[in-house]
């Protein structure tokens, strides 16, 4: 796999190993650490910080509840394996998300297809699939999108991203990616509100592609 430029951000990474972020950033997150040796030795770092915090703190009283609650939680079975592998292009996490099904491509237009993988009120999470030098259409955002590199590229106002890159984008920057030469492009899509479309087909069909 090619070197990886862009990673996750470090206020982020470390709301991942507290166990904050919102379910859709965090399988983007996962999906990284996945990919890359770099981002797994961050997501340690701020895990191990964590804990010095925890062993720093003082005693605080539990109910007899609580304690009964957490010891038969401590007799069931964890798994230490995924239930899934990664398949292809589709990191271990990500078939967990698709629980090991081949994606479900539903057409956008101009190519341009999504599988929406989940979607509640804290946000969506998706797979985007785009071909080869095509752009996707001219927006902004209301809110946070991540956007991970899962095969391909794609380019836009801030850079290129390569396979395990990552992009996140709020809501100062309004830009045109558009997909590298050679194989399409696939990515990890998470957001946390609806974009900001400046064409008039978009907008009106977006209620209908829930992004």
């Amino acid at each position: 796999m090619p070197a990886i430029t862009h990673h996750i951000p470090e206020p982020m990474m470390a709301a991942y190993a507290a166990g904050t972020l919102p379910n859709a950033f965090s399988l983007v997150v996962a999906t990284q650490v996945s990919m890359s040796s770099e981002a797994r030795a961050a997501l340690q770092a701020h895990e191990a910080v964590g804990g010095i915090v925890l062993e720093d703190s003082g005693a605080v009283a539990v109910s007899d509840n609580m304690k009964s609650d957490l010891l038969s939680m401590l007799d069931d079975p964890v798994p230490t394996e995924p239930l899934y592998a990664r398949s292809g292009v589709y990191p271990a996490p990500v078939m967990e998300a698709l629980k090991g099904r081949e994606p479900r491509w539903k057409t956008l237009g101009m190519g341009v297809k999504q599988d929406i993988l989940s979607e509640d009120e804290y946000g969506s999470v998706r797979l985007l699939y785009i071909p080869p030098e095509q752009a996707v259409p001219d927006h902004g955002h209301n809110g946070l999108e991540m956007t991970l590199v899962l095969q391909g590229s794609f380019s836009d106002e801030t850079g290129r991203f390569g396979v395990g890159d990552v992009e996140v984008a709020d809501e100062t920057l309004e830009h045109t990616p558009i997909a590298g030469a050679g194989e399409p492009c696939i990515c990890l899509a998470a957001t946390d509100a609806r974009l900001k479309f400046n064409a008039f087909v978009p907008r009106l069909l977006q209620p209908l592609f829930r992004i």
